[in-house]
């Protein structure tokens, strides 16, 4: 309240449904919301309506603790304050609104005084109890919980659907939850926000080929339809949870689908423009036909065994599961049938004239 009557002493307020200005002649304050429209004295502010309290409390902490423009608006998304009205939000804050964010659950509550608490965890934790899961209070704990899998492996892609789980943050800050969220996904808050702007600056593929050099400069001769092939690969919400917003320029779009995520991906990333090199050699090769002895149930061995590959599901497929054609005492099996003692299938060897290729 010492808030409020300060800022009306400067200026009318009007925020989120509230309205409200001062009348210092007559020492009283007018407070409007969408019920309810009141006079009161300075002594009797604290009896203010509670329906009208929770619209001043609401312009408080978004106003005078949530104080910068992006946090704001990242604070309004995650309890969905521009679909809903104060009453209904509160109302739904007091059991908590889930949004989320990527691989994240993102839970807002509402304290006693109108604050905002903030509970992060996976989104496969989702229905766990919190009592089970490992608590953390810093939120740059999240910079070290985003590095591994749940394998132990390094995540050179901090957006790729591979975040471990078994973690929850569960009482921050507005400021907190922005600093914990930017740790594990590194600037989409702020992708997202310059989005909603639109005032979001995409470097298409045709900008990252004219700003390479080096090796990666070998980007620049990878064909376009390669291109294509390289987003589809690798900018799947299977392989990358960004949704992509870059096209091979302003005027020619790709036809790969981008993904559904909530933040952007305004550039190729460094994992993309590495792989378009290797593949930018590996295209420079000249087809060959090669000619295969194969059953047809071998044929589609091999098409499962890429399929799995190329969608990560190799290690879902138990070693009983003898029909899987990825299965690996089924691949084995193949291998010791099909593959010559210098690793060729079908004894057909890869350059039949004993060239060696020396584009690799």
């Amino acid at each position: 309240m010492a808030a409020f009557r300060e800022q009306l002493a400067a200026e009318p307020i009007e925020y989120d449904g509230l309205a409200a200005d001062y009348d210092a002649a007559e020492d009283t304050y007018s407070i409007e919301t969408p019920d309810h429209q009141t006079s009161l004295g300075a002594a009797e502010l604290s009896t203010v309506a509670g329906e009208q309290a929770a619209y001043i409390s609401n312009w408080y902490f978004y106003t005078q603790q949530v104080t910068t423009e992006r946090k704001h608006a990242f604070c309004r998304w995650l309890e969905l304050a521009d679909d809903r009205s104060v009453p209904a939000r509160y109302d739904d804050l007091e059991s908590g609104i889930d949004r989320e964010w990527g691989e994240l659950t993102i839970t807002t509550t509402l304290a006693a005084d109108g604050d905002r608490r903030y509970e992060i965890r996976h989104v496969n934790d989702s229905d766990a109890d919190g009592d089970a899961l490992t608590m953390h209070t810093d939120p740059f704990d999240a910079r070290d919980i985003g590095t591994r899998d749940a394998d132990g492996r390094y995540r050179p892609l901090r957006t790729a659907p591979s975040l471990d789980s078994g973690w929850i943050f569960p009482k921050l800050t507005a400021a907190e939850v922005y600093e914990a969220v930017e740790a594990f996904y590194p600037a989409t808050i702020v992708n997202w926000h310059r989005e909603q702007r639109g005032d979001l600056d995409i470097d298409h593929w045709r900008d990252e080929q004219d700003r390479q050099s080096g090796i990666y400069n070998l980007i620049t001769v990878l064909p376009d339809e390669a291109v294509e092939w390289a987003a589809a690969a690798c900018c799947d919400d299977s392989q990358c949870l960004k949704r992509r917003e870059w096209q091979l320029s302003e005027d020619e779009p790709l036809a790969a689908e981008g993904g559904d995520c909530v933040f952007p991906c305004r550039e190729p990333c460094s994992m993309v423009v590495a792989a378009g090199r290797e593949w930018a050699k590996l295209e420079r090769e000249d087809t060959q036909t090669y000619e295969f002895e194969l059953t047809p149930s071998e044929k589609e061995q091999i098409e499962a065994i890429i399929d799995a590959v190329a969608d990560g599901t190799v290690d879902d497929i138990r070693e009983a599961d003898l029909s899987e054609g990825a299965n690996r005492y089924r691949a084995r099996y193949l291998r010791e049938k099909r593959f010559d003692d210098d690793g060729n299938l079908s004894g057909t060897p890869t350059h039949p004239d004993g060239h060696d290729d020396d584009s690799k």
